[in-house]
């Protein structure tokens, strides 16, 4: 893994001025950049430049390789809590049986239960596009159908040709 280096540091700093923090944190004022140098290498570590963009710009005295290896260690512990949830799509019809509702129900709760959202969604053909309440009810159906087990993101909308609804799990 290649962390980039967003940070200036040593002779790398080229600002006439700059405010320095200690190694233990403590502010110790605003010098020149030599200066500044001049004491990171007194204590043996590096002058990394913390932010650029102040007025002057923040330096402090540490030791950047272990600072960087405890950024990449931090970064490495954020992707693995981060979940990336998922969005899974049912289709169903206008005119679709409660044997086949019950079937597509029993695949939303699985999708549910792994804690990915649910697409639902009905396509309209022909003539149905004249009864888009239908599809509408059907969905509304389907949601009951849920027993709770679901929460409703996004109400049955009419988008063109399509009926859509979103749905996410309960949090328990």
């Amino acid at each position: 893994m290649i962390i980039k280096d967003l940070h200036s540091i040593n002779e790398a700093i080229r600002d006439k001025e700059v405010r320095v923090i200690g190694a233990d944190g403590v502010m110790i004022g605003i010098m020149s950049s030599r200066e500044a140098q001049a004491l990171a290498n007194e204590a043996d570590l590096d002058l990394v430049k913390i932010s650029p963009n102040a007025v002057p710009p923040v330096c402090k005295i540490m030791d950047y390789s272990k600072f960087k290896y405890e950024q990449a260690k931090r970064d490495k512990e954020n992707r693995k809590n981060q979940t990336v949830v998922e969005i899974k799509e049912i289709r169903l019809s206008m005119t679709i049986d409660v044997g086949d509702i019950a079937v597509k129900t029993k695949q939303c709760l699985k999708f549910l239960e792994a804690g990915n959202k649910v697409k639902v969604s009905i396509r309209m053909k022909g003539r149905e596009n004249a009864r888009s309440y239908q599809g509408v009810k059907v969905m509304n159906d389907f949601f009951e159908g849920l027993e709770g087990k679901a929460v409703q993101d996004k109400k049955p909308t009419t988008e063109g040709r399509n009926i859509t609804m979103i749905l996410s799990p309960v949090k328990s």
